[in-house]
Formats: C-alpha cells, structure tokens, sequence
C-alpha cells in the first residue's frame, strides 16, 4: 500500500508497505547531482557522498561500519548526474536503529580533514578504475561528445585534478547550497509500522532547518556528430545514438517498447542480428537515459576494430527502419517482456523504494505497476513507429568510438550518421 505524508519541515515522505517482506528499506534523496555542478568543482556531489561516512558526531567512521555489520543491513550511498541518494536496509524488527543511522550520518557527518585528504587518493582510484574499463568509460566520453564540457557532460565521479583542490569549505558550502528541505524527499518499502516510522523521522530529518539555492541549469542542446579517441586496446568500444526522450514524456512507455525491441534482451534485433547472425560483437545492448528535461537514446558495441564500420552500419539502419518495420509480434513480445522486467524488479524492497522515489521526483505522482501495465498495454504499433520515425528517422546521430581504431578507419561508414 502506498502512502505520501509531509514531515514536519514539510520534506514529502513517501511509503509504501509489504507486509509479508521481512525487510525494509528507507532512503533520503537529494535532488543535485554532477549536473548542477560547476566545472571547477566537477565530482563535490559524488566527493561529499563519500565522506558522510567518515564519522558523526557521535559515532566515528568504524563505529558506522560495525554498527552496519550488527545489524547485518546495508547501509550505502549513491550519486547520479541529477541525484544523490542515501539508504540503509535491513531485517523489518531494526527499523529504529536503521533510521537513527541513516538520519545521524545524514544530519551530522563531521567532515574530519585527514579524511578528506585520504578520500581524495581513494576516489582517485575509482576514476582510474573507470578509466582502464573501456566498456565503462566508453559511455563518460560518449555523454561528453553529447552533452558538451558542462552540465549533463560532466563525469560524475569528477577529474582527479579538481578532486585535489577540494576543501572542506567546499563540501559544506554545498549542503548549505543544495541541501534544502526543498531538494529532500524521503522513501521507505518494506515491513513497517507508518505511524512510527514517521515519528522517527521526525525527530530527526523532520527538524532539519535548511533552504538552498534554487538550481538554474538550462536544458542541454544534444550535440551529434563523430569522436574517436584512439587507445590501443584488443577491442574497440562504441557507443551511438540519437536525442532521446525526458523522463516525464507522455512517450515514455512506448519509449521502453521501442528500446527493448531494438537492443534490450538476447531477441532484440541487435541482439539477433549482429551478434547471433553475424558474430560481429560479444557484448550489444541499446539503452535509454532520461533526465529531467531531456533523454538519449542510444547503443553501445564492443567489437574487433576490423568490424567497426560494419557494426555501425548495420546498427543505424536497424534505428531508422524501425519506423517502417516493426511487427505485430514484435510489438506483444517486447510488452511481455517489459511486464516481466517491471514485476521481477520490484521484488525487492529496495527497488521499491526507488520506484516511489523516483515517481516523486520525475512525475510528482505514483503509478502503481497495475498503472503502468495498463499504460504499456495501450501503446499501439503506430504509437511506436511514430516515435521511432521522430528520433532516428531523419536525425543525426553522434557517435563515439573508443580503441584501436582512427577517424579516416570510418568516415565511410559515418556518412550515414547524417
């Protein structure tokens, strides 16, 4: 059942209940991530996250971790390009302890210096550890080719050298900056009494005090056209594809139909056609990002570099036919298939919990799965090859290439990009 309150400072709370899960899992979410950055403070979203696990002022970094362990939860964070977002979970009867956790190291992180310094080596490695992952960092370039230097373009995990200039200044002045009551929403799934949840809360998220800057990112202009950035690998990587679509579309359901017809699962048509038929790649998926005001659409390939051209050839037409050849069959597959996926990934509390989260934050609303099986069920095959025919049927496509492959390996085959 699901349920949307305001706490006290009028943060929404959102709820939803399982009662035959033994867990729960319970969330706060910021809404400012590596978009709303400032260039020459790329990565402060993903820096800060880090270190509100270094100690409070009651309980030092180890004390947090072996709490965790005690409770044989989960407590973790993650940052995305347009949010930040903090959650523990754990077995349904440690509701109390778990939010005390998860509010303490949320209200009152105290940010010690050696630690910052240490975190800054840490993080540093991450990024080299994105960076000698070709198939990861393949799609850092492509969203800088797309998106530009600033913005949606900008790494989340921020440039090494940015990273060292950061201050503990920095990292306050950006809660004070974003971490507002405004930008909070809090979630919870699982097994849990409401009444009680929400006065736990209360006594701790509810009396946060805090306005922050109202975020004045516009909406990025997709960029099309070629990169290539030569590495001497075993493999080339790829990734290409078209402007996409918002996540609050009223195309967005036949948005999920048309990926998952052309790229998502082993009877896509990429699937099929390139790596079955051809044995031209090991690894192809299609994907879809949204954002809040705009989307991408696109494809990411490994392949031999002696197959480069091929595989983007063969991927481009795939995307502009799809508005003159999609089936029927096509059409009931990729709706059972997306109902399954909708079903299976809302199994645990977690997703769940991201689910009513991100429903608040991109649609101000909840749609429960009978909802939006209903809404899958209606997209009709001219709903899709219209949608196909606006994205990629007369538009450019930017292409990224990543490996052991130069610009003049494939100018013939990016004529057709145009």
């Amino acid at each position: 059942m699901f349920k949307k309150t305001l706490l006290d400072n009028k943060i929404p709370l959102l709820m939803e209940t399982v009662r035959e899960a033994r867990s729960l899992c319970a969330g706060i979410w910021v809404k400012v991530g590596s978009r709303y950055e400032r260039a020459d403070k790329n990565g402060v979203s993903h820096f800060l996250e880090h270190m509100f696990f270094k100690g409070t002022k009651s309980r030092t970094a180890e004390g947090i971790a072996m709490e965790t362990d005690s409770l044989g939860g989960e407590l973790n964070a993650y940052t995305s390009s347009e949010y930040t977002l903090f959650y523990v979970k754990v077995i349904d009867e440690y509701i109390e302890k778990a939010v005390d956790l998860l509010t303490d190291i949320f209200l009152n992180s105290a940010f010690p210096g050696s630690d910052i310094e240490k975190e800054k080596n840490i993080i540093n490695e991450e990024i080299k550890m994105v960076e000698d992952t070709p198939s990861d960092y393949i799609h850092e370039l492509f969203s800088k080719n797309v998106w530009g230097e600033e913005g949606l373009g900008q790494p989340v995990l921020g440039k090494s050298e940015i990273i060292e200039s950061f201050t503990r200044d920095d990292l306050i002045k950006h809660i004070e900056n974003y971490y507002g009551t405004e930008d909070i929403i809090a979630a919870c799934s699982g097994n849990f009494n409401e009444g009680k949840f929400i006065g736990y809360l209360n006594d701790g998220l509810g009396r946060l005090k805090r306005d922050g800057i109202r975020k004045s990112e516009s909406s990025p202009e997709f960029r099309s056209g070629l990169n290539v950035v030569y590495k001497d690998l075993s493999e080339a990587h790829l990734c290409l594809g078209v402007k996409g679509m918002p996540y609050n579309s009223e195309d967005r359901y036949s948005m999920h139909l048309l990926n998952t017809i052309l790229g998502s699962g082993y009877s896509s048509r990429l699937f099929q056609n390139i790596r079955e038929k051809r044995g031209l790649t090991y690894s192809i998926h299609s994907f879809h990002a949204s954002y809040s005001d705009t989307g991408l659409w696109a494809v990411y390939a490994g392949t031999d570099k002696r197959h480069v051209n091929e595989v983007i050839s063969i991927t481009v037409d795939e995307m502009r036919n799809l508005s003159t050849s999609i089936t029927p069959d096509e059409l009931r597959r990729a709706k059972d298939q997306l109902k399954g996926n909708l079903i299976l990934a809302l199994e645990s509390t977690s997703s769940k919990m991201t689910n009513i989260a991100k429903q608040e934050i991109y649609y101000g609303k909840y749609f429960s799965p009978e909802e939006v099986i209903e809404k899958v069920e209606s997209v009709t095959l001219e709903n899709l090859k219209d949608l196909a025919h606006r994205l990629a049927g007369n538009n450019s496509f930017a292409l990224t290439v990543y490996g052991p492959v130069k610009e003049e390996d494939i100018k013939e085959a990016c004529k057709d990009l145009q």
